[in-house]
């Protein structure tokens, strides 16, 4: 059992009274200001002298318009709008590498927001309440679930508070150190699906709860709902706050599902073989485009990466042409067509009858099996990477394999 540093998100709703629900109102408020004000101001620099800036010189711009046109700002923690700029510095870093769309202006109208807070946060466990910089001590509806500053060594690094749906939560980012403990469990290839939300090799099933579309029905009458009634009426905010809870619900439903399936591969496989499937392709499909975000392929991978990190396991990544789905897994025959419509593939070689989903998962499997067994053969000199970049490795035999991207071990 080795010991890592790690950084751990813990997210627990809030009990606030009205007074400081008010006080979380504004400093959202403050935090989405500071992000447009520094947004236009970034913009207008640019247009008018095609040059940059940065948060730090964004600060001390802002700081002196302080005491002048906006005096309001100092009724709030000076941390909501610092980290808002930070949050705009690296929006733009972020476009600039490809990675997202140009920074937007935050509107009101989709929500309150959230904002970031730094410096003196404390956790106490035995009050079920938490200290956070300008708002005070603020209570918890979850009593042991944050990290107790008070009997706990939990260096917390920042607060995030956000609301949604009426309800307020409170986000903690904690350096702490954990024990990794040795996975030695089999080894396992995941399939991604629409209707089995996870297939595994060894015949495990995770079924899709389906929540968006259990839920489009009543989504669909609390839309026509809320169109019908009067704006700014007090009935329209009542019909808003329906369709967020709605909304919600189906996000947990799918989270909680997302949550329970990788915690039990990460604790119970020593090696995952995984699919890098090109999700924004997939969603251009007009007929699937809705169940494939339903499922969450991306969050699912993404879990993976850093529960695998925690529970000693390891992901291997296929190639994303490799056809998991085409190839046989009892002999490697590989077919040149497999329509999605065949939901049981037989093998034209060896007559092997499985399960479309099953046959994929057990050749990731496969896959990721030997590429451990290459890369184990490698620290010892007997594998070298090929001039593609690592697509494909051979070992001392020179048997061609396909290597999966290696994320952690």
């Amino acid at each position: 059992m080795r010991k890592q540093t790690i950084h751990k998100g813990y997210k627990t709703e809030l009990d606030l009274n009205n007074k400081q629900q008010t006080q979380c109102r504004m400093h959202a408020g403050t935090s989405r200001f500071a992000y447009n004000w520094a947004l236009a101001r970034r913009k207008e620099l640019y247009d008018r002298e095609k040059a940059s800036t940065n948060a730090i010189e964004l600060h001390r711009e802002l700081n002196k318009l302080k005491k002048t046109d906006y005096p309001w700002m100092y009724e709030v923690s000076k941390c909501a709008p610092q980290e808002a700029l930070r949050d705009l510095d690296k929006a733009y870093t972020n476009f600039f590498k490809g990675r997202a769309r140009y920074p937007k202006f935050k509107s009101k109208k989709r929500g309150i927001g959230s904002f970031r807070l730094t410096g003196a946060i404390k956790v106490f466990g035995k009050e079920k309440a938490i200290q956070l910089p300008r708002l005070g001590k603020l209570r918890l509806k979850e009593k042991g679930y944050l990290p107790a500053t008070d009997t706990e060594d939990a260096h917390i690094l920042s607060a995030t508070v956000s609301e949604k749906a009426g309800r307020w939560f409170v986000s903690i980012q904690v350096e702490e150190e954990i024990k990794i403990p040795e996975n030695n469990g089999p080894p396992a290839g995941v399939d991604l699906g629409i209707k089995q939300m996870m297939t595994v090799s060894d015949g495990a099933v995770f079924e899709n709860p389906k929540a968006l579309s259990h839920y489009e029905r009543k989504i669909k009458r609390q839309n026509r709902s809320l169109a019908r009634k009067k704006k700014r009426s007090n009935n329209r905010e009542k019909a808003k706050i329906r369709l967020q809870k709605t909304y919600a619900r189906v996000t947990n439903i799918r989270r909680d599902a997302q949550h329970k399936a990788t915690t039990w591969l990460a604790k119970n496989k020593s090696v995952i073989g995984v699919e890098d499937l090109n999700v924004s392709g997939m969603l251009k499909n007009g007929h699937l485009s809705k169940a494939i975000s339903d499922v969450g392929f991306g969050e699912l991978k993404r879990q993976l990466e850093y529960k695998t990190k925690w529970y000693g396991s390891t992901v291997i990544v296929a190639d994303r042409f490799y056809p998991s789905s085409k190839t046989c897994s009892v002999c490697g025959y590989v077919k040149d067509e497999l329509s999605l419509s065949e939901r049981t593939f037989v093998c034209n070689n060896c007559g092997s009858v499985l399960d479309r989903d099953l046959n994929a998962s057990r050749n990731l499997e496969n896959l990721a099996v030997s590429w451990t067994e290459s890369l184990n053969a490698c620290k010892s000199g007997e594998l070298w990477p090929s001039d593609s970049g690592g697509e494909t490795a051979f070992n001392e035999a020179g048997i061609e394999h396909y290597s999966g991207r290696f994320l952690n071990g």
